[in-house]
């Protein structure tokens, strides 16, 4: 479960420049949600991962995570239980390191890293896990990862996200630099792999479609607010027409956000 509590993160602080880029956010998810949220350019949306992670400070407010406050815990720390993917697919991995040392790091998330302590076993069970991504790259275990594609990159290091079950998953429009065939194939891989594993899951996009088929509910950020959160039978009805509608009508006032069940 992940809770934000009247979260709020400024920027610049008593300067000229000063920006209010997450305004008393409040969330409440359930374990195995997956939220799809889209929202224009400094609606919030990546500010809001920052802040989740650990990566920006908060003003106010506080972050738990399946029952524990993580709000003043440091960024490395998180990451042990919250895996993160970027937009640029050169992010999540070590290019000079090889296929199979990037999921042997991925797979001591926490622990002291050392490539003596992979066995047979560790390399069998990454080809079984490489095998799930359909690409081939369980045949190229001994090759450089700065050697693959994007969207091989992407892919893996989706499953070095998901390798060691985290209990949140953050997406930032992590297929927006792959091609429209590539970006759909990462798009059901990270469909799959939350489902099976039941991963509470936040996905950022801008592809108005992608928000209403993928994950369960959908969360439409403005000016640093949630202004909806839409599920159940409003979603399953919803259009893209009716999301842009949506958007172009709601108030900015946070104490009028939209709840669409």
């Amino acid at each position: 479960m992940l809770e934000l509590n009247n979260l709020s993160v400024i920027f610049n602080e008593g300067t000229v420049n000063e920006k209010l880029a997450l305004d008393n956010i409040n969330l409440t998810l359930d374990p195995g949600d997956f939220v799809t949220i889209i929202g224009s350019n400094g609606a919030g949306k990546s500010t809001l991962f920052q802040a989740i992670s650990g990566a920006v400070d908060t003003k106010s407010g506080s972050i738990i995570l399946n029952g524990k406050d993580i709000t003043f815990e440091p960024e490395y720390r998180r990451s042990r239980v919250i895996g993160r993917l970027f937009q640029d697919p050169l992010k999540g991995t070590a290019p000079n390191m090889t296929i199979e040392e990037n999921l042997h790091l991925s797979n001591q998330r926490g622990k002291h890293f050392s490539l003596n302590l992979m066995s047979h076993r560790h390399r069998e069970n990454f080809k079984e896990a490489l095998k799930e991504l359909d690409l081939g790259l369980e045949k190229r275990l001994d090759t450089k990862v700065g050697l693959l594609s994007g969207g091989q990159r992407q892919a893996l290091t989706l499953l070095m996200a998901t390798l060691v079950t985290p209990d949140l998953l953050l997406l930032d429009e992590h297929t927006a630099a792959l091609d429209p065939k590539t970006a759909h194939k990462v798009l059901e891989l990270s469909k799959k792999i939350v489902a099976e594993h039941d991963i509470t899951t936040l996905m950022i996009t801008h592809n108005m479609e992608d928000a209403l088929k993928y994950g369960n509910k959908t969360m439409i950020m403005k000016d640093g607010k949630i202004i909806a959160l839409i599920e159940g039978k409003k979603r399953e009805k919803m259009t893209v027409e009716g999301l842009i509608h949506l958007y172009s009508t709601s108030s900015n006032e946070y104490t009028d956000h939209v709840l669409l069940k």
